[in-house]
């Protein structure tokens, strides 16, 4: 047994005393680890696994047949005929603009949402409006694009009965293009503010409340208390948590893009994952859409190791 030992610590280049930690480790907490396998199968299968298919980039076509490899190598044809198209900087610009929009005006509300839930004493009217701002969370993205078109309707919808009070003609909010971008970031706000303030909520509820003892001893009014207490107190959060966001902007709601998109709205609608989809969904043209979505990967990526480096080194927060 000791010489087994041996050969397998020599083999694993560990110390033994290493190696015996790592032993006494698996065996403490042997059943938090085997909990642990479903989650690392789930990302093997269908985060790591699905890689393989970014093989089609570089290809000139994709048979379902003959498989991945059988494919005619091009290189980097596909990205070239992508960025040259006429509409790579539409869709650019498009997706850009709407997560910069949904940062600057999106981000914050759960955050404001939070502090002033926060100041609300009374326990009963806290908790109702928690749970009525949590609602509309759980409803379908489907059934919100559905009361949108409901509430824009020209014959007796809610916005166009508001528009005729000021003796205004009615309109056609979702075929008008720059209806779009505001009727979509207003709805964002409105069904996740008040699910995604529950974890500014939770970092409210970390902060010591001897803090607030003693600045109200010093004499500090609530707004002092919010500058030099409150927000400094979530401020590791925030961050964390705009980190992560700044990951994805190159990523959209693509299920109501699609659904509140019509002809035309094209012009500040069409954004990169709703392409892919007309190009690979509905042409059928796999690996043009395949490249298009490896850069956006790769955008993003690079965004989130920026904006990562860019924390760590301003305010010593970062994901890792």
């Amino acid at each position: 047994m000791e010489l087994k030992h041996q050969l397998l610590t020599k083999k694993s280049g560990m110390k033994p005393g290493k190696w015996s930690f790592v032993k006494k480790e698996l065996q403490r907490n042997k059943y938090v680890y085997i909990m642990l396998i479903p989650v690392v199968l789930f990302y093997l299968i269908f985060s790591y696994g699905p890689m393989y298919g970014l093989l089609m980039a570089f290809q000139k076509s994709y048979s379902p047949i003959k498989g991945i490899m059988a494919g005619q190598w091009i290189g980097f044809d596909n990205f070239k005929m992508f960025i040259e198209s006429y509409y790579f900087w539409r869709i650019i610009k498009n997706t850009l603009i709407l997560s910069f929009y949904s940062i600057i005006f999106g981000f914050p509300a759960p955050i404001i949402l939070a502090l002033l839930l926060n100041e609300v004493r009374n326990k009963w009217f806290k908790s109702t409006i928690q749970t009525v701002s949590y609602m509309p969370h759980f409803i379908s993205v489907v059934v919100v694009v559905g009361m949108l078109k409901t509430f824009s309707a020209l014959d007796g919808g809610l916005f166009n009965v508001v528009r005729s009070f000021f003796d205004l003609q009615p309109v056609m909010f979702l075929a008008e293009k720059d209806m779009f971008r505001p009727l979509y970031i207003l709805s964002n706000i409105w069904q996740g503010a008040g699910w995604a303030s529950i974890i500014f909520l939770a970092a409210l509820s970390g902060i010591d409340p001897q803090l607030y003892e003693a600045a109200k001893i010093d004499g500090a009014g609530r707004w002092k208390q919010l500058l030099n207490i409150t927000l400094p107190g979530i401020m590791p959060t925030v961050v964390v948590m705009l980190i992560l966001r700044l990951g994805a902007v190159m990523n959209s709601d693509f299920q109501k893009i699609l659904l509140m998109q019509t002809a035309p709205t094209y012009e500040t609608s069409d954004v990169i994952s709703t392409f892919v989809y007309r190009s690979g969904v509905l042409e059928g043209n796999y690996t043009y859409s395949t490249a298009i979505g490896l850069i956006n990967g790769v955008i993003n990526f690079s965004l989130l190791l920026l904006a990562n480096s860019i924390s760590k080194k301003v305010n010593s927060t970062s994901l890792w």
